[in-house]
């Protein structure tokens, strides 16, 4: 359900959408929809093609892998630092996870589609790529030689 934007949301409650560079921001936050996220709701199913990225503000979503067997185990958790819907970068068409709301709120989505090729348009958007931390500048690790 599409909600009109109260003065209580922002995009930028959502560290990723904050981390944009103010110029770069108008392509992505134009197209960004507020929409309610109650507890329980399916995001996505395994094997779905993500329609829409979502970027969390006041509500937590739980990415599932389902076993053969039916069950389920809890692989990552987002909230107002990420985005749900990780697979649009990642080359694939389809998710490997089930996404359900864990704590009810609201997020911002934006079209897939859209956001990728925003994405690939645009080297500002490095923010919303994950950074693998390696050790502080001069440290040596047990690889060097």
């Amino acid at each position: 359900m599409a909600l009109s934007t109260p003065d209580s949301h922002a995009p930028q409650q959502n560290h990723l959408l904050d981390a944009l560079p103010i110029a770069e921001r108008e392509p992505i936050y134009s197209r960004l929809q507020l929409v309610e996220m109650p507890l329980g709701k399916v995001v996505y199913e395994p094997g779905d093609p993500p329609r829409y990225a979502y970027f969390p503000t006041d509500c937590i979503v739980s990415l599932l892998y389902i076993l053969e067997d039916g069950a389920s185990t809890e692989i990552s958790i987002v909230g107002n630092d990420g985005l749900v819907g990780l697979a649009l970068f990642m080359g694939g068409g389809t998710t490997p996870s089930r996404a359900v709301v864990q704590s009810g709120g609201h997020a911002y989505r934006q079209p897939g589609q859209k956001l990728r090729e925003e994405f690939h348009r645009k080297a500002a958007t490095v923010p919303l790529t994950p950074v693998i931390p390696g050790p502080p500048a001069g440290q040596r690790t047990d690889d060097d030689p």
